[in-house]
């Protein structure tokens, strides 16, 4: 039965499949991979390892001599993701207040936007675009929780944050990079995991959504879904085209929210106890926004980068 040949069909179906199987399964059958023992290790909690493990892959094929092109895309795709988000959610709360645009608050919206699923990123950028692109990581760590959106509210307070985390992604593609350029024979077949663990950590990355989450925060929730796909995505699509010259779709991959993020209301709540209100609402928003960019953000990435290569044949 040609499994993969049917799941490749599908706009990023190496991701999008085993996600969604594994949404479905946490949302129905919310217990059945909390049996113990490897099931639960691989299928609920092996995400992050198997995501350190395949940027390990991607860092060996990261040439020394090329390491200031994916620093380079990690800086201008986090500056793009940053100022779409901080300048719409300071525009609607400028105008619109606290309770904001649609019932959308200024906190979900930044809290959202500004933060994306390294992931997801790692891997739409492994499979549609280079060593280069999934480099850019290292740089976009930054943005994987509250840090860059207190900056944006004025609150500062957890600073040492965003420095944890990008070495915490930095030391696995470091090591690759160092074992890929020592030796040949270890370039080789760390390449051939770039492929392999892709559904593997896509499985358990599912396995940590609800999709009632979205029925719980409403039309608010799933505008700021959208929001987050076609707003940052397309601003990331455009910076590493226009900016890069490059013509393919991965800019796109930070169209999402990632699942840290759910808590971002409360931190920032914690440091600024005039939010603590909204952060309730904020939550649940922000927790629509992971589940719906995490569906929709490859089927774009999957399409800019088809037009793209269309447009290159012609």
């Amino acid at each position: 039965m040609p499994i993969m040949k049917y799941m490749k069909k599908i706009p990023g179906g190496m991701m999008v499949v085993p996600l969604l199987l594994g949404a479905v399964i946490n949302t129905l059958f919310p217990e059945a991979l909390n049996i113990g023992g490897f099931t639960t290790a691989l299928f609920k909690q092996g995400a992050m390892p198997l995501i350190g493990l395949f940027v390990l892959c991607m860092g060996s094929q990261i040439n020394f001599k090329q390491a200031g092109i994916p620093l380079a895309k990690g800086v201008a795709l986090t500056a793009v993701k940053f100022l779409i988000g901080a300048v719409i959610g300071w525009l609607v709360g400028r105008f619109m207040g606290p309770s904001g645009l649609f019932g959308l608050t200024p906190l979900a919206i930044i809290g959202a936007m500004t933060n994306s699923n390294g992931g997801l990123y790692a891997a739409l950028a492994g499979e549609f675009g280079d060593a280069s692109d999934v480099g850019a990581i290292s740089v976009l760590s930054i943005n994987d929780g509250p840090f860059l959106t207190m900056v944006a509210l004025g609150a500062t307070g957890l600073a040492n944050i965003p420095f944890i985390a990008f070495v915490a992604v930095l030391v696995p593609i470091v090591v690759g990079m160092i074992l890929g350029n020592l030796d040949e024979d270890w370039r080789k077949l760390l390449a051939k995991g770039q492929d392999l663990l892709i559904p593997f950590f896509a499985f358990p990355l599912g396995a940590g959504l609800d999709f009632r989450t979205i029925y719980t925060a409403g039309l608010p929730g799933v505008l700021l879904g959208l929001m987050t796909v076609v707003l940052t995505g397309l601003g990331g699509y455009y910076t590493i085209k226009y900016g890069f010259k490059e013509r393919k779709g991965v800019g796109a991959a930070i169209g999402t929210t990632a699942g840290n993020a759910v808590a971002t209301p409360a931190a920032v709540a914690a440091a600024d106890p005039s939010l603590a209100a909204l952060a309730p609402v904020a939550t649940a928003q922000v927790a629509a926004s992971v589940i719906i960019t995490a569906i929709l953000c490859p089927l774009l990435t999957s399409y800019l980068d088809k037009r793209e290569k269309a447009a290159a044949k012609s």
